[in-house]
């Protein structure tokens, strides 16, 4: 069946949130994998107001056109995992430069993605691991001049605390297209003392 989608915005860029039936955040899919739930009768319930309308075939019986609206919000038959309940995201650049906002946590400036570097607070040289509490974005120039050192031997204090990300802070970091129904979601979820005021 061939679809035909009607949106506001940019289809590509357009992606769903997705939860098990109790409401467990899940991850982001896309909107076909959307469809599939739809199709398949495997969508328990969904939140916020339609955000797409697909298109389908004409019915052969009546003559009509199918089609369906996709809500923001969308909540699967079925329940996660025990182990996915707050799961640990992958530490990439990508993720830490989200993280820490294109920021090089020794000097405080902006950089492009290309201009940054993963530095490890505690180096592996000297037992540290690398992990999302052991890791900050820096800039090429500050990561040289720190060197194999830590922040206090080099005489280069952190402007932040490196932190592992929640897997609804690591959402709204890995998506740079949410939709309000899904970031109103999302901030309800956030860890309490993370929550902006």
């Amino acid at each position: 069946m061939l679809a035909e989608v009607h949106t506001s915005g940019d289809i590509h860029c357009t992606r769903v949130l997705s939860l098990d039936s109790s409401g467990r955040i899940l991850d982001w899919m896309s909107w076909q994998d959307a469809v599939c739930l739809y199709v398949r009768g495997a969508v328990a319930w969904t939140l916020g107001d339609a955000c797409l309308q697909i298109r389908g075939g004409m019915n052969r019986d009546t003559g009509m056109q199918s089609l369906l609206d996709l809500h923001p919000i969308v909540a699967s038959t079925g329940h996660a995992r025990p182990a996915a309940f707050d799961p640990a995201p992958a530490l990439t650049n990508v993720a830490l430069f989200s993280r820490d906002r294109m920021l090089c946590l020794y000097c405080g400036h902006h950089f492009h993605r290309g201009e940054l570097t993963r530095d490890h607070v505690i180096p592996v040289s000297k037992g540290g691991r690398d992990l999302w509490a052991n890791v900050v974005t820096a800039c090429w120039s500050c990561n040289v001049k720190k060197g194999n050192r830590t922040p206090q031997q080099a005489g280069m204090p952190l402007l932040a605390i490196p932190y592992r990300p929640s897997w609804v802070e690591h959402l709204i970091l890995s998506n740079r297209n949410i939709l309000a129904d899904q970031m109103d979601f999302l901030v309800n979820h956030l860890p309490r003392d993370r929550r902006p005021v």
